[in-house]
């Protein structure tokens, strides 16, 4: 089966869905000539995620059937994308159909690796070995946390590109409150292993967030990667960044961030660049070699924080330069590489991050950010779901 349509996005989370909402807003004629592809059944709200490992919010709260969420306007093609021809400007699905295109948005997410760990797949989800990076095993987070009766809980972070790179963290903030509250954190040795060389890029927020961790007494290991769990012994092994050299560390409770990469039906195509991801200019959005293609969200080699607050900035960007392109006419938005990262340190409080391309901060409130806050709190539990719900995959804002 061959099709044809103006424009062919892949990937609807929320980069797919936002630039789709808002391309059918600016122009009728986009009606019927906007095809999404994407597999999947459901889509979640991730940010959410850390509260439910937290046992603030349901998990059930996060998710909504994928076809409710497809704009009006747009036709979704729920098959998977196994090939990108981009010289012949089309592209080939799992399932043999083959799509023509006048432009291509990519917007394919990030892939989670969890088989890169030695063991992890066997293990993940039980005996206190947990993660909030997947729908599956949020729940087992709060489980983890709930039955820690004290010892070694031990919260990694890889050194690749991750989707929210301050959530490593902030689950561990939370369950160091839940671990006083339940009367065990004096039994308890939290240690936060990263494989970064510091807690958060941004130096204001970095020295907000290493007094967070001094207040708390949790131990920091920085270049360290976990590359094995053996869980009969309940020991994680690490690898140092730079020198290799291991270290084995005994678990009672062990929240993973498995590392990430660029899906890898992107990383083999000509699309992709350095690292696999979508080789996009890193202001205009539009891809370095094809000048129909354009890329936001995960996916793309933006250096910048992925998360849903970059992409939010990303897709007003992406619409206009994408309806110019068709026009023939100057892409004139531009991406500054605004991002945000909303830290929370603990049950009503958070550090509000945001920064752009140069870690130069850029908050929007009149006031220091860098402060621990329940006002910020509430933004991020209440306020900053309706927002993507009914904001931004609406293409409102």
């Amino acid at each position: 089966m061959q099709l044809h349509y103006t424009i062919a996005i892949v990937g609807a989370g929320s980069a797919g869905l936002s630039v789709a909402a808002r391309l059918l807003r600016q122009s009728k004629a986009f009606q019927g000539s906007i095809v999404i592809i994407d597999p999947q059944k459901n889509h979640y709200y991730q940010p959410l995620w850390t509260l439910v490992g937290g046992g603030v919010v349901k998990k059930e709260t996060t998710s909504r059937s994928l076809q409710s969420l497809i704009p009006k306007g747009a036709d979704w093609l729920q098959e998977a994308v196994a090939q990108f021809q981009p010289s012949e400007n089309q592209i080939v699905t799992a399932e043999g159909t083959v799509i023509k295109y006048d432009a291509l948005v990519v917007t394919a997410g990030i892939q989670v690796n969890w088989d890169h760990i030695k063991g992890l797949k066997e293990c993940i989800g039980q005996e206190g070995v947990c993660s909030n990076y997947d729908y599956r095993y949020v729940d087992s987070t709060w489980e983890s946390i709930h039955q820690f009766r004290g010892g070694n809980a031990i919260f990694t972070q890889p050194s690749t590109p991750i989707k929210c790179g301050g959530a490593p963290q902030k689950i561990m903030y939370l369950a160091d409150d839940a671990f006083r509250q339940m009367g065990v954190r004096t039994k308890t040795n939290i240690i936060f292993a990263s494989g970064n060389a510091s807690i958060f890029a941004v130096p204001k927020y970095a020295a907000a967030l290493d007094r967070v961790v001094e207040r708390k007494g949790i131990t920091t290991k920085y270049k360290m990667n976990l590359i094995e769990i053996r869980a009969d012994k309940r020991e994680a092994v690490f690898e140092h960044v730079d020198t290799k050299e291991q270290e084995t560390m005994k678990y009672d409770m062990l929240h993973v961030v498995p590392p990430m990469s660029a899906p890898s039906f992107i990383q083999n195509s000509p699309l992709s660049g350095p690292g696999g991801w979508v080789e996009v200019d890193k202001h205009s959005l539009q891809h370095v070699r094809f000048e129909n293609v354009f890329a936001l969200g995960d996916c793309s080699n933006l250096p910048t924080s992925k998360t849903g607050a970059a992409i939010r900035k990303q897709a007003p960007v992406a619409a206009r330069n994408i309806i110019n392109w068709l026009a023939g006419q100057p892409l004139d938005a531009s991406y500054d590489g605004y991002t945000s990262c909303p830290l929370v340190t603990g049950y009503n409080r958070l550090i509000l991050a945001e920064f752009d391309y140069q870690l130069t901060p850029r908050e929007t409130f009149p006031f220091d950010q860098s402060k621990e806050r329940y006002s910020m709190y509430v933004l991020k539990k209440d306020l900053l779901p309706k927002m993507y719900w009914h904001g931004m995959l609406k293409g409102r804002m």
